[in-house]
């Protein structure tokens, strides 16, 4: 029996703070040091992102001077965030925190020893067996990574359930002195959320099965998206070759994977993208050519939430899921690109 969807989760910080109003304090931050006002607004406005969830009120943020100081906000926050996606997950599925066998969490937004998965343990009562992987590094593909180990561990062991956690608390990493365009645009784009994701197999069935995956990396690409450690914390890289990497391999590599299969495009119903911003969605677009509508629930998690790394995906599963618009029979292609540069695709069925 294939792994399944048991439940999902998606949670927000409670924190809201439209975009307008996130325009005018980075306005007033940077202002002393004269860049380009209009400059950051153009570019705030054009990832189409109407407002953000933070992981902090937003006055909070001044007082994080340091990298240490916003790290410790991030392990504070990830883990109160973290629980709750976790609970809500399980409160969805019926299930109790001893049922959870495996517990993998994904994140890049910050750095904790012993990782979040470990802080949870006792919080969620979980089971002192649990099988624990905390993967950091893979950014926005995490969350389909994720969800991969999540299905492999219960391939190995039917009878359990496997917990993919993603938690990123993006707006913890800002870098107060790059007044680069990279900087600019992700402190426009990128929001703060968690999402969790329940699978099984000798489990009563409440959502798809994770029929099968694949995982491509792209030669040469390392600089195309990621951090640069610094004294300051996580400086982005965040380069505009993004889009055409997606034109470039894409359409080839869905093609491929679907093709080992049986399957074309043609085949898949639910195209279940990472938010990775309007060029990047525009591109997954014109590359597959799909349908005018194909990806609305990832650009209208976009505009909502913004770019919640690895936790997008997931956001944009759970949304289909808790719709009903996906009936028996029904394929799905979860897709999700990262770090590295490179790309993981799930396919699904109802």
């Amino acid at each position: 029996m294939d792994p399944h969807v048991l439940g999902t989760a998606a949670v927000l910080p409670e924190h809201y703070v439209d975009q307008e109003t996130l325009i005018a304090a980075f306005r007033d931050a940077w202002a002393e040091k004269h860049f380009n006002a209009a400059r950051l607004e153009q570019l705030h406005r054009a990832v189409q992102v109407s407002g953000r969830h933070l992981a902090l009120p937003l006055e909070r943020y001044r007082e994080l001077r340091s990298f240490a100081a916003r790290n410790d906000a991030w392990i504070a926050a990830a883990t109160d965030l973290g629980e709750k996606a976790v609970r809500a997950a399980l409160m969805r599925a019926d299930l109790k925190p001893s049922d959870v066998e495996h517990l993998v969490f994904v994140t890049v937004t910050g750095l904790s020893t012993p990782s979040i998965d470990a802080r949870l343990m006792e919080r969620l009562g979980l089971r002192p067996d649990v099988k624990r992987t905390p993967i950091f590094g893979l950014g926005c593909v995490a969350g389909a990574t994720g969800l991969v180990r999540a299905a492999d561990a219960v391939r190995a062991h039917p009878g359990g359930v496997a917990a993919l956690l993603a938690v990123e608390l993006c707006s913890l990493t800002l870098q107060r002195e790059d007044l680069s365009v990279a900087n600019l645009i992700a402190s426009g784009l990128f929001g703060d959320g968690a999402a969790c994701v329940l699978v099984g197999a000798e489990r009563p069935r409440r959502g798809p099965s994770i029929v099968a995956t694949r995982s491509v990396f792209y030669p040469g690409t390392e600089r195309v998206m990621g951090w640069d450690v610094v004294d300051s914390g996580f400086k982005v890289v965040l380069s505009a070759q993004v889009p055409q990497v997606v034109r470039d391999h894409i359409a080839a590599d869905v093609d491929s994977f679907l093709g080992d299969h049986g399957l074309r495009r043609a085949d898949v119903k639910h195209f279940i993208a990472h938010t990775g911003g309007p060029k990047v969605l525009k591109a997954f677009e014109s590359a597959l050519e799909l349908k005018s509508g194909a990806l609305q629930r990832s650009w209208d998690s976009l505009k909502q939430v913004g770019n919640l790394s690895s936790a997008s995906v997931l956001f944009v599963l759970s949304e289909l899921l808790e719709s009903g618009q996906a009936k028996p029979g029904d394929r799905g292609l979860l897709m999700a690109m990262g770090p590295g540069f490179c790309a993981e695709l799930v396919l699904l069925q109802w």
